[in-house]
């Protein structure tokens, strides 16, 4: 709505039935996308016209909508059927993007997309507009070199990413909707060693986290929104085995106290902590990284963590 706009108060829009009308709207188009959480906040806003209006008919069909959208909460987290979408970073490089060149998007995808979908969909775009033989797609995702690029021809580069959330947050954060509304940032991890290998020997694998905010929160009205701020964390080997040690814990965790008892689940969780033909398993690590005290100081608080994530892992 813009306040310049000639007689725009006093269109139809404009009066409280006007606006009764949208917010209905929108309540029937969240609940469509499956947002019942969102239908809730909307409704929050207008029972309090209705209850001024003491319009019973109006309040007793909001009551039942509400009910409607918390019962299908209830069943679709029971149901573990409740998915809101996948995200993809695409890095726009070349001169032929003329605006886009080297800017970066998080892509808001339907649920379960997998990298194919979006990568065939993308190329078929613009292959159809550069010329096929023009487009490239990079295949990794390192950090993009513009020097050892073609300058006759566009590359874009496709990376899965998943939000990502500090620890503090993770307190307000705690059903599944928490976690899929409102995200800015996301984060992908590509893991490297220091002679270029991307994959080696527990002692030299080291990981970087890449962080993604975006200029806008998703879900939003498009459904690409641009990048506006990256940063790295490099994880040493010693952080990347305590990153893995505590995702196997929480795994652990999760196969044991699943309502109703999973055994397969159980079993594949086990095989992959302890069975001894993984030889970058749990056993592995302990003897790599803590068959000996570090002799660098600044190694002991990540000696102790992993310490202290075995104790958690054996206790598990």
């Amino acid at each position: 709505v813009s306040p310049d706009e000639e007689g725009i108060c006093s269109g139809k829009y404009f009066t409280e039935a006007g606006l009764v009308g949208l917010l209905e709207q929108a309540a029937a188009s969240f609940s469509m996308a499956g947002m019942y959480e969102a239908v809730n906040e909307v409704y929050k806003v207008l029972i309090p016209i209705h209850e001024a209006n003491r319009d019973a008919k109006k309040l007793s069909t909001i009551h039942g909508k509400l009910q409607e959208a918390f019962s299908k909460i209830v069943h679709q987290v029971m149901d573990g059927k409740r998915m809101f979408g996948t995200y993809f970073r695409v890095g726009f490089y070349g001169t032929k993007f003329g605006d886009l060149d080297e800017q970066e998007f998080v892509y808001k995808e339907p649920a379960i997309t997998k990298l194919a979908e979006i990568s065939h969909r993308l190329e078929g775009f613009y292959g159809e507009r550069f010329g096929e033989d023009v487009l490239e797609v990079i295949k990794d995702s390192n950090p993009v070199d513009k020097c050892k690029l073609d300058p006759n021809k566009a590359y874009i580069q496709i990376t899965y990413v998943e939000p990502y959330f500090d620890t503090y947050e993770m307190k307000d954060r705690i059903t599944y909707f928490d976690k899929n509304y409102n995200l800015r940032r996301f984060m992908y991890c590509t893991p490297f060693t220091l002679d270029g290998r991307a994959h080696g020997e527990l002692h030299e694998q080291f990981k970087r986290k890449t962080i993604l905010t975006t200029s806008h929160a998703f879900p939003y009205i498009k459904t690409r929104i641009n990048v506006v701020h990256k940063e790295e964390i490099i994880l040493t080997p010693i952080e990347v085995a305590i990153e893995d040690m505590q995702k196997k814990t929480q795994e652990l965790a999760f196969a044991t106290h699943q309502d109703p008892a999973d055994p397969k689940m159980l079993q594949m969780v086990l095989q992959g902590s302890v069975g001894t033909t993984v030889n970058q398993g749990p056993l592995e690590v302990a003897q790599v990284f803590l068959s000996e005290i570090p002799n660098d100081p600044k190694l002991f608080r990540h000696h102790n963590k992993l310490r202290l994530c075995f104790k958690d892992f054996t206790k598990r």
